[in-house]
């Protein structure tokens, strides 16, 4: 996230003529974008290569497999193109570089418990690489469903399992409709006051969000200030992200995303995506993303991939404000305007 000093006008202007994309080039956007801190990746699926350059035509040293945890120990800014938005590499436990579109950035901050859990539930973040659920609050308990850093989950209660002398979070899925177990120190509860809304003193109508499907941006303007920019995947080929004006008349924290039982092919069931900002019916959000880190690239099924720390932007900056102790709520015909161009 950055903000250039491009106003809405020239923003609109630039996108209608299909200058947009030079504009941000000249803003050196990816440059900034490439310049935050990652120290950990986080392997998002099977036989990603290691190669001894960063170049897709490199010699392949080894293959990752899915969740392997590496060290981030340098960021080539300048390497081969993966998507038309996306030149950055990552040099890897001082070895080789991967694509940095195949690596999702994690930290390991473990967390001490907190007890602090109404009877409503509160939101929490997974702040480790990744962690296995439980059925039942033990260590040795049968497993369901792994979840990944940057993930929100709804904890209705904090739960002190004597015997192993040990802290879980118990998380309702209401997808699935059933109670899961997360270790305590694998998730942080999301303060109160980072769920206040951001720019209040600013009247609504004056926000506005474009979502640019040609540049794959997503921007925020307060009048005719940028105060919010972020390169985005909105939805492949068949799955488009539609065109138009609406508003996020929908929200919720956490939220377990599926078509199973819907679709026959192009099946995904994503529990926990962080920071949904809906703006149609149809179940399209801005979102937060621990399934790939390759922004610039049209990839999901309609939906407006982010950064979870942006959605997270998004889903503070917008219209209706969620209270802490509610996982979901909907205001048909209010909300932030969002344009799709």
């Amino acid at each position: 996230m950055l903000n250039p000093q491009l106003s809405r006008r020239e923003f609109l202007k630039l996108a209608t003529a299909g200058s947009l994309a030079f504009a941000l080039g000249d803003l050196k956007l990816d440059r900034a974008l490439a310049a935050s801190s990652v120290k950990q990746g986080c392997m998002t699926i099977s036989g990603i290569p290691l190669y001894d350059a960063p170049s897709f035509n490199a010699n392949k040293i080894r293959h990752f497999g899915k969740d392997n945890v590496v060290d981030i120990t340098a960021i080539e800014e300048n390497g081969e193109e993966g998507n038309p938005f996306n030149r950055l590499w990552y040099q890897v436990n001082n070895e080789g570089y991967t694509y940095s579109g195949w690596v999702l950035p994690v930290e390991t901050k473990y967390q001490k418990p907190l007890f602090d859990v109404p009877k409503s539930g509160r939101v929490g973040e997974i702040t480790i690489p990744f962690v296995d659920t439980k059925k039942a609050p033990y260590v040795y308990a049968e497993r369901s469903y792994r979840v990944y850093y940057g993930s929100a989950h709804w904890v209705t209660r904090v739960v002190v399992t004597r015997e192993e002398k040990s802290i879980w979070y118990e998380i309702y899925d209401t997808e699935i409709k059933k109670r899961l177990y997360i270790p305590s120190h694998a998730m942080r509860l999301v303060p109160y006051d980072e769920l206040t809304l951001l720019s209040p003193e600013v009247p609504q109508e004056e926000k506005h969000i474009v979502i640019d499907r040609e540049t794959q941006m997503v921007t925020a303007f307060e009048g005719e200030r940028l105060v919010f920019s972020q390169r985005c995947s909105s939805g492949a080929p068949g799955t488009e992200t539609p065109k138009g004006e609406f508003r996020t008349y929908h929200k919720g924290p956490a939220i377990h995303m599926t078509n199973q039982g819907d679709a026959l092919e192009n099946i995904y069931n994503l529990p926990g995506v962080p920071w949904c900002s809906f703006f149609t019916g149809a179940g399209h959000a801005l979102h937060g993303t621990y399934w790939h880190n390759d922004y610039g690239r049209p990839r999901s099924h309609g939906c407006v991939n982010l950064p979870s720390e942006a959605a997270k932007f998004i889903y503070r900056w917008t219209l209706p404000n969620v209270p802490p102790d509610e996982d979901y709520l909907h205001l048909p015909g209010e909300g932030t305007r969002v344009q799709v161009i």
